[in-house]
């Protein structure tokens, strides 16, 4: 790894811990940590709820033949949807370390996973009213 890839990440986690700390105190915004593993076909997902830098929920799940972007749709969903679950929030912050699966939420045109979208969908329009 060289320098600047090294300064690249200590920035990133540097402004990752500011935001971290803006939202923390926030009563009103809930953090939804998604953490997606796969090892021998078996994926293990992990969802972290947090409010108010408390954390609320801890939900894992575990399941095989599953590809690892389906898996981190799959936990990101299961987030959004313990979330919705909850009182007085307005804001939702998503951590995830997959991009490349959360830009897949919002591709309408990807066919594999549009059962994710739709579920997701649904949980953010019922957040939302």
């Amino acid at each position: 790894m060289n320098r600047k890839s090294k300064y690249n990440i200590k920035n990133h986690l540097h402004n990752l811990d500011n935001v971290t700390l803006q939202i923390s105190t926030d009563l009103y915004v809930v953090v939804v940590i998604s953490d997606a593993s796969i090892k021998n076909q078996v994926a293990t997902l992990i969802a972290h709820i947090h409010v108010h830098n408390s954390p609320i929920i801890k939900t894992i799940y575990q399941t095989v033949n599953v590809m690892s972007t389906e898996a981190e749709l799959f936990v990101i969903k299961c987030g959004i949807n313990q979330e919705t679950y909850l009182s007085n929030i307005n804001w939702i912050v998503i951590v995830t370390d997959s991009i490349h699966a959360s830009r897949r939420i919002f591709d309408s045109l990807s066919y594999p996973y549009q059962i994710h979208l739709a579920a997701i969908s649904y949980e953010l329009r019922e957040f939302f009213k």
